[in-house]
């Protein structure tokens, strides 16, 4: 969803400035345009600034709030883990400033799934930027986590930001290259 109309914020709200990651505070009143709204969270145009609003804080736009996860004692940390849901949860992410999730854009280098002695299981990410010096890397990263988190029997996430090998474009799949007109 993007919008044309400017949308009054109906509280204040914390957000991510894009490229530098840093927090900000969004204030009730202040005016926003929707460029992006994807996987749950909001990519906006306020005061001249892009930033990234978490799904959390919909409602600060008017809309509804995304869920919040369960905590961990109400989670079953028997069940068995779905790699696939792992890789869906994983779909769900997107970097704010481009309309494909980061799966398709090749950032998730590997994935994997292990018991815990302790119980549940740890899963574990290798994932890249689309450039090394990108601020955005802590947010999207913590936001994998958070996704991969909320799926019955996972007890662990590690999400690592790797460099090596250098992303390039080769690295996107064939949806992403058609979705944002390369192909």
């Amino acid at each position: 969803m993007t919008t044309k109309e400017p949308i009054k914020l109906k509280r204040d709200a914390k957000a991510f400035l894009i490229p530098s990651g840093e927090k900000i505070t969004l204030l009730k009143g202040e005016t926003a345009l929707i460029t992006q709204d994807l996987g749950g969270s909001y990519t906006l145009i306020i005061n001249g600034n892009m930033v990234k609003l978490d799904g959390k804080d919909a409602d600060a736009l008017g809309f509804e709030p995304e869920k919040v996860i369960a905590s961990e004692s109400s989670k079953n940390l028997n069940a068995p883990v779905n790699e696939k849901q792992v890789w869906d949860q994983m779909k769900s992410c997107y970097d704010p400033e481009i309309p494909v999730n980061i799966v398709d854009l090749g950032l998730i280098y590997d994935c994997s799934i292990e018991p815990l002695d302790s119980g549940g299981t740890l899963v574990e990410v290798q994932m890249t930027l689309t450039a090394p010096g990108c601020g955005m890397g802590g947010v999207i990263a913590a936001e994998v986590e958070r996704k991969i988190e909320a799926l019955p029997g996972v007890a662990e996430v590690r999400v690592n930001l790797v460099w090596e090998p250098q992303w390039n474009r080769d690295m996107m799949s064939e949806a992403a290259l058609l979705q944002l007109g390369i192909l």
